[in-house]
């Protein structure tokens, strides 16, 4: 396994350090940099666009955070880069105009977003994106033909699964996809402990959760995991010394 200590070393502000959509918006480049100023590691989602760009956006369809109804793939990467996220005045951002604004700063943990029979040349456009980018990197997904795709490209970063799930049939399937060696965990806080992160944690693997939002769901997610993935609070503020 790959030295991933700098995974587990800060919180992780989700779709970066927003004000639940409030004035900074999830995923926007005002989010990455307020996270960025914090000390936060960011996590973030990627969608693929029409012309093969992979932008920074979490939804399938663009109508909750744009305001428009469509498919993010239907779309452009400059098509998308011209529409407001909230009505701000932030828009849709590329994955490499992320790059460049939080310039190794700060870990970046980002999930693929897949969609089934849709992925071909995505995974290879993240990897070539991220090509020569200096600063921590991991890479993460719920779709396991993602993470075989990142894989079999011989991806030089962390590769994590992200899951939830706490019935035995679901453990599984996880478990299939930990046999591509893969090197940590997103999970759900609420469905911890398990059987499944219990045996990922005593063979040595590094587990994150999602998304804590109180000091409550902190505090529990401290209690059976590494570092936890936060939105909604600020950990300074909650954070025992």
């Amino acid at each position: 396994m790959k030295d991933i200590s700098w995974l587990k070393a800060q919180p992780i502000a989700h779709r970066g350090f927003h004000d639940m959509n409030r004035e900074v918006w999830e995923n926007t480049l005002s989010a990455f940099s307020r996270a960025a100023e914090a000390g936060f590691a960011i996590e973030c989602d990627l969608q693929y666009t029409a012309d093969s760009v992979p932008v920074v956006f979490h939804d399938d369809n663009t109508e909750r955070l744009c305001g428009i109804k469509g498919d993010v793939r239907a779309r452009t990467a400059g098509e998308l880069g011209l529409m407001a996220v909230g009505g701000t005045k932030d828009k849709v951002p590329t994955l490499s105009q992320m790059l460049r604004l939080v310039d190794g700063r700060v870990p970046l943990i980002i999930e693929l977003k897949g969609r089934k029979d849709d992925d071909e040349g995505f995974a290879a456009a993240v990897l070539d994106t991220l090509e020569g980018y200096k600063g921590h990197v991991a890479l993460m997904s719920f779709d396991h033909w993602l993470l075989k795709d990142l894989k079999a490209l011989e991806a030089p970063y962390p590769l994590g699964l992200t899951a939830e799930g706490a019935e035995p049939e679901r453990f599984f399937v996880h478990e299939e996809a930990m046999q591509l060696g893969l090197d940590f965990i997103s999970y759900f806080y609420g469905h911890l402990p398990n059987s499944f992160i219990s045996k990922e944690r005593a063979l040595g693997r590094t587990i994150i959760t999602w998304t804590v939002r109180d000091r409550q769901a902190q505090d529990y997610s401290f209690a059976h995991a590494d570092q936890m993935t936060f939105e909604g609070f600020d950990p300074r503020e909650t954070m025992i010394s």
